[in-house]
């Protein structure tokens, strides 16, 4: 079993490191963790070091040898989820599953036909918890990169997310559009990839429209069609696996 994933503010840099606070907590009472067991520290940016529990003190605290420090590369082709609003929690699950996966970043999206609101303290609420739910399912995966969640955006800063990408997708969620399939659209060697996910109700056509103008392609995801807060996960484990991250 790999060893589990701990935040940290700052890689340390020396051979000898404390970790404390809610993170030693856990680690301490919740994963009852002895001398002489693996852990990885990691700020969730790409640092990381391994290291080793010299002795637990308390309830909250561990001191631990660090054995080997580095930074994971930034990906060659970076993946962004931008996704329409769920209802409920399912938010939250397209978020922690998407982690899982692997995508680089996750931007909320206030389509038209979301149903679901982001305004004044639910918004800055939900947008926490997604972060949150980044966070602590980067942790579960044993990432050291964790993905960036964005401030919740509207169509229009969409539209210009997509203009900037070396390649821009809009999944369209009917499986008889004459549009091309995910599967097999051409994917660059370098660069970014922008995926959009619509809400259940669908991307509009106005939306859909502004994201062609912006250089989006429709493209289908597979034969069935998915909820909105699991299709971005099953695309971005194709893209994943062919421009070769899983490889």
């Amino acid at each position: 079993m790999t060893a589990p994933v701990f935040v940290v503010e700052e890689v340390p840099a020396g051979p000898q490191f404390v970790l404390d606070g809610p993170e030693g907590r856990h680690a301490v009472s919740v994963k009852r963790l002895n001398p002489g067991e693996a852990v990885v520290l990691t700020d969730g940016r790409g640092g990381w070091a391994e290291a080793v529990v010299e002795a637990v003190e308390g309830k909250d605290r561990l001191a631990v040898s660090v054995s080997a420090t580095g930074r994971e590369p930034e990906p060659e082709v970076r993946i962004t989820v931008v996704q329409a609003l769920p209802k409920g929690d399912r938010g939250e699950v397209a978020v922690e599953t998407m982690t899982e996966t692997g995508v680089d970043a996750i931007v909320p999206w206030q389509a038209s036909r979301c149903i679901t609101q982001w305004r004044g303290d639910r918004g800055a609420k939900s947008l926490a918890k997604w972060r949150n739910t980044a966070r602590e399912a980067g942790k579960q995966s044993r990432r050291v990169r964790f993905p960036e969640v964005a401030e919740a955006v509207t169509t229009k800063q969409v539209a210009a997310l997509l203009a900037d990408a070396d390649l821009a997708v809009v999944l369209h969620e009917d499986r008889d559009h004459p549009s091309g399939a995910l599967a097999t659209a051409d994917l660059p060697a370098a660069g970014s990839i922008v995926l959009v996910v619509g809400p259940e109700g669908g991307v509009s056509p106005e939306e859909l429209a502004l994201f062609a103008e912006a250089g989006a392609r429709p493209l289908r995801l597979g034969p069935s069609v998915l909820r909105t807060s699991t299709a971005g996960t099953a695309a971005a484990a194709v893209l994943l696996a062919r421009t070769g991250r899983w490889s």
